[in-house]
C-alpha cells in the first residue's frame, strides 16, 4: 500500500499577552460587489515565523489503496493517515485549478474545545483537502463536514473564506473536544455584500430547517442531516445537525433576543467564541476598518469596534456603496486605521516620522493601568497575503488568479499568480530561504530588507516604495487584461514567472534608491526620472534635512532640557 505525506500550513500565531493569539484578516467579496463581476477573497498571514512562500500541489491520479499522511506544518506532528483520493486538483497557493480559493482565521474559542480532538484533521490540512479536492464551495464544505465527522477535527475555532466564480461563502467551525467531530456553521454571502472576518466568530443567528423536513421544495438551510442537499443552488445555510444541541447539552449555549429565547435566537459566535474587549478592539476592529472604507454610515459601529460591547454591532455583512476593483481590494488590505481614533500613525508611539507599527508586547501597564497597542490589518510581521480573484466569464486557466504577495501588505507588491501554472517562480518557491536562512533570490526577505529599511524614517521612505507599488500593481493587473481566453497552461506559467521577475528587478531597484537616498538620515533630491540629483559637475546636491516635529522637540526639552539647552 503506498503512502504520501501531506504537510500543510499551519500558520502560527503571534502572542498577545491580553488574549489569545490573533493573527490573520480576510475580505470576502461577491460577483456584485466587484468591479468587474469576479467573486474575491483576501487573507493575511500575520505571523512573526512565518515564512512567505507559495505551496504547490501538482494534482493528478492516485494509485487505488493509497494512503494520505497528516502531518501538523508547525509541529511536524504525525496527525493521521485517511484514503487518497482517485483524482486531486493542482492547488497554487490558495487556489486550485476551478478558480476556488480558500483562507482563514484562527479564534481558538472557549475552554474546553479550543484544542480540538486529541486525534483527527487539523485546520491547515482541512483547507488543503479542500482544495485539492473540491471545484466549488459547496462541494468543499461537504467534504470538510464529512472529513471532520469521519475522523475528527485536532484544532480549536476557525473561520474559513470560500470563493469560486460564482458565490463566496463564510464557514465557522470549532471541535466538540473530547467528542470527535465539530460543529459548524457556513453561510453564503448575498450577492451585492461584502463580508470579513480577523480572528474572531462572526456567524450570530442563522436560518435554520424546519422542525419537520419537507421534500415540497428546497429550503434556505438544511442541517448536516441532508448534506447531500448542499449543492442545491437555493440552499445559502448549512450547519451540523447539533451545533445547538452539543452546545445546550454542555451548558455553553448562549441566545440572541428575548429571555424567552428558542433555537432561532441561538448565536453561534457568542456561544462558542463570546466577544471579549480584545475580541472587539484588537479583531472586530479590523472588519469595522474595512468595512468603514467601503460604505458610508459606519460610524454608529466605531464604538463597538473600540471595545464596547454594549454599542450597535457590526452586521456580519454589508452593501457597499460602489463596486470595488481588483486593485481598490489590494489597497484595503493596506489600513493602519488611518481617519479613526484608533490611527495608528497618529500617536506618540508612532514617532516623529510617523510610522504605524509597535514592536510586540501589544499591551503594556504604567501606573498600574493596562493600555495596549492597535491590532491594524496592515502589520510588520505578515508573512505572506493575497487577493484571490475568480471570475466566471473565462475559463478556469486564466481567470482564476491568486495575486501574491510577502510581508507587510502595506508595502508588498501583489504579484499575478495564475490558478493553472505548472511551477512557482523562484522568488516564491518553497525551499528558497526560510525563517532561519537568508536568501537573495528570496522574495521575502527582499521584501523584508526594504520595509524594515522604511521603518527607520518611515513617513517620507514609505512614499518611494508606495510610488513602485502602485507603478508595478497597475502594469500587472494591465497585463492580465491583455490576455485571452485561449492562453495556454505553458503561456501564462511563463507569464507569472516573468511579472515576478520584473517585481524582483523593481524591488533590488527600489532597495538600492532607499539605501543611496535616505542614508545617514539626510533626504537626497530625484530628478523626474527618479536618479540622484546632482551639479553640472556631478556633485550630488546638497540634500534635505527636515528637522523632527515640534512636538517631538518639546518632549525632548521636557525630559532633557537642563542639560540641552544652549548657554
Amino acid at each position: 500500500m503506498k503512502k504520501t505525506t501531506l504537510s500543510v500550513l499551519l500558520l502560527v500565531l503571534f502572542g498577545l499577552h491580553f488574549t489569545t493569539g490573533h493573527a490573520c484578516t480576510n475580505f470576502l467579496l461577491t460577483r456584485g460587489a466587484t468591479a468587474d463581476g469576479s467573486t474575491m477573497i483576501t487573507y493575511a498571514a500575520d505571523s512573526h515565523t512565518r515564512y512567505g512562500q507559495l505551496r504547490f500541489h501538482p494534482g493528478g491520479p492516485h494509485p487505488a489503496g493509497e494512503m494520505l499522511s497528516l502531518y501538523n506544518y508547525g509541529s511536524l506532528r504525525h496527525q493521521i493517515d485517511i484514503p487518497q483520493v482517485p483524482f486531486t486538483y493542482r492547488v497554487v497557493g490558495f487556489i486550485n485549478e476551478h478558480q476556488f480559493a480558500m483562507g482563514e482565521t484562527t479564534w481558538g474559542g472557549i475552554e474546553p474545545l479550543s484544542k480540538g480532538n486529541a486525534a483527527g484533521i487539523d485546520y491547515g490540512n482541512l483547507i488543503y483537502l479542500a482544495l485539492q479536492r473540491a471545484r466549488n464551495c459547496r462541494e468543499a464544505i461537504r467534504i470538510m463536514a464529512d472529513l471532520v465527522e469521519t475522523y475528527g477535527y485536532a484544532d480549536g475555532g476557525e473561520s474559513f473564506s470560500l470563493s469560486d466564480p460564482s458565490e463566496v461563502w463564510l464557514f465557522e467551525i470549532t471541535s466538540k473536544g473530547a467528542e470527535k467531530g465539530a460543529v459548524w456553521v457556513a453561510r453564503r454571502i448575498p450577492e451585492g455584500y461584502v463580508c470579513a472576518h480577523a480572528n474572531q466568530a462572526r456567524i450570530t443567528t442563522f436560518p435554520q430547517e424546519p422542525a419537520r423536513w419537507s421534500k415540497k421544495g428546497p429550503h434556505p438551510a438544511i442541517s448536516s442531516r441532508h448534506l447531500e442537499l448542499i449543492e442545491n443552488p437555493e440552499v445559502e445555510c448549512i450547519y451540523s445537525h447539533d451545533v445547538i444541541t452539543f452546545a445546550q447539552k454542555h451548558g455553553y449555549a448562549a441566545y440572541v433576543g428575548k429571555p424567552k429565547h428558542t433555537n432561532a435566537d441561538f448565536s453561534f459566535a457568542d456561544t462558542y467564541n463570546p466577544l471579549t474587549f480584545s475580541g472587539l478592539r484588537a479583531c472586530e476592529a479590523r472588519v469595522y476598518a474595512f468595512f468603514n472604507r467601503v460604505a458610508d454610515g459606519m460610524k454608529q459601529y466605531e464604538a463597538f469596534a473600540m471595545g464596547d460591547p454594549n454599542a450597535e454591532r457590526l452586521p456580519l455583512w454589508i452593501k457597499p456603496d460602489h463596486k470595488i476593483s481588483v486593485h481598490e481590494v489590494m489597497e484595503l488590505m493596506r489600513d493602519h486605521f488611518e481617519g479613526t481614533p484608533m490611527d495608528m500613525t497618529q500617536d506618540v508611539g508612532a514617532g516623529p516620522f510617523h510610522c504605524p507599527y509597535r514592536w510586540r508586547p501589544m499591551d503594556f501597564t504604567v501606573d498600574g493601568k493596562q493600555y495596549i497597542h492597535e491590532r491594524a490589518i496592515s502589520t510588520q510581521q505578515t508573512g505572506f497575503s493575497f487577493v484571490a480573484q475568480s471570475r466566471h466569464w473565462l475559463p478556469n486557466p486564466v481567470g482564476g488568479i491568486i495575486w501574491f504577495g510577502v510581508d507587510d501588505t502595506y508595502s508588498t507588491c501583489y504579484c499575478p499568480m495564475f490558478c493553472c501554472i505548472d511551477s512557482v517562480p523562484l522568488c516564491f518557491r518553497e525551499g528558497n530561504g526560510s525563517m532561519s536562512q537568508y536568501s537573495p533570490t528570496a522574495a521575502f526577505w527582499l521584501f523584508n530588507r526594504v520595509s524594515n529599511f522604511c521603518y527607520l524614517r518611515y513617513d517620507a521612505m514609505i512614499q518611494d516604495v508606495r510610488s513602485f507599488q502602485k507603478s508595478y500593481e497597475e502594469y500587472f493587473i494591465s497585463r492580465v487584461g491583455w490576455l485571452n481566453d485561449l492562453a495556454t497552461h505553458a503561456e501564462l506559467t511563463e507569464l507569472s514567472h516573468k511579472l515576478s521577475a520584473e517585481m524582483m528587478e523593481g524591488w533590488n531597484r527600489l532597495d538600492q534608491q532607499l539605501l543611496t537616498r535616505y542614508i545617514d538620515g539626510n533626504i537626497k533630491y530625484l530628478t523626474p526620472d527618479g536618479t540622484i540629483e546632482t551639479t553640472p559637475t556631478g556633485v550630488v546636491r546638497f540634500p534635505q534635512q527636515p528637522p523632527y516635529p515640534d512636538w517631538f522637540y518639546r518632549q525632548i526639552v521636557n525630559d532633557h532640557g537642563d542639560v540641552l539647552q544652549a548657554k
